[in-house]
């Protein structure tokens, strides 16, 4: 068969995928963002890419290494291309996505966690696993409604939050928690905590508090029970 990308490769070491990552295309058009994903002398790509208007194509073969994530970390994978599968939104990063874009989003998510054996927490946003550098699928994207699925994770419920001896919001706590979660803790504070609330907080400003670490805690015991019940 013939791809519309000639964009990829073999995973190297012959590696499942084992995570999803959510990008969005940042271009004027979803038609541009195509022509790019498909262009070699680009030497970029992804899986599938879904538009505006709901119609989903597959880009590159899901068992293929697409070159989609570049730079970056999960859960101390640092070959992010090798182990996951990319989906691009088109969408500038400036607007909400439309309510036929989320719906196939959905379903193919469904697809892929049921082929690869997925789980939810291992469907991420490209600010995830780059967050010195990337922020889509950015603040607009709706992430609870793929949690409500079963497509993803949210922390809605009520925790205690974790404060050192003086009371205040313990920072090696909350890297320890990010880090149990998937993030990588090599990066500076502010990046960290950006990253956390671009997903989970996006209206959040100013220092770490005690919500920030209230959201990472959640968070981490999902993440944790998740991976502990799919050993």
């Amino acid at each position: 068969m013939t791809w519309p990308s000639p964009n990829f490769g073999q995973r190297r070491g012959g590696v499942r995928p084992s995570i999803i990552v959510i990008h969005y295309t940042a271009m004027h058009s979803c038609a541009a963002a195509r022509d790019r994903l498909c262009d070699p002398s680009a030497e970029v790509s992804a899986h599938w890419l879904i538009s505006e208007q709901g119609k989903a194509e597959a880009l590159v073969p899901e068992a293929a290494r697409a070159w989609h994530a570049g730079a970056g970390e999960w859960a101390g994978i640092t070959d992010v291309n090798s182990h996951s599968i990319g989906i691009e939104l088109a969408n500038r990063g400036t607007h909400p996505f439309p309510e036929p874009q989320m719906a196939a989003l959905e379903a193919v998510l469904r697809g892929i966690m049921a082929r690869w054996d997925i789980p939810a927490h291992r469907v991420i946003g490209h600010s995830d696993m780059a967050p010195a550098r990337k922020a889509d699928p950015g603040p607009r994207f709706d992430w609870r409604r793929l949690a409500r699925l079963g497509l993803s994770i949210w922390p809605d419920a009520p925790v205690t939050v974790q404060l050192d001896a003086e009371g205040q919001v313990d920072v090696a706590a909350f890297r320890a928690l990010a880090a149990s979660a998937g993030y990588a803790t090599t990066v500076p504070e502010a990046v960290l905590l950006n990253a956390v609330r671009l997903r989970f907080r996006p209206w959040a400003t100013g220092p770490l508090d005690a919500q920030d670490m209230a959201v990472i805690q959640q968070v981490a015991r999902l993440s944790v029970d998740a991976a502990d019940a799919q050993a």
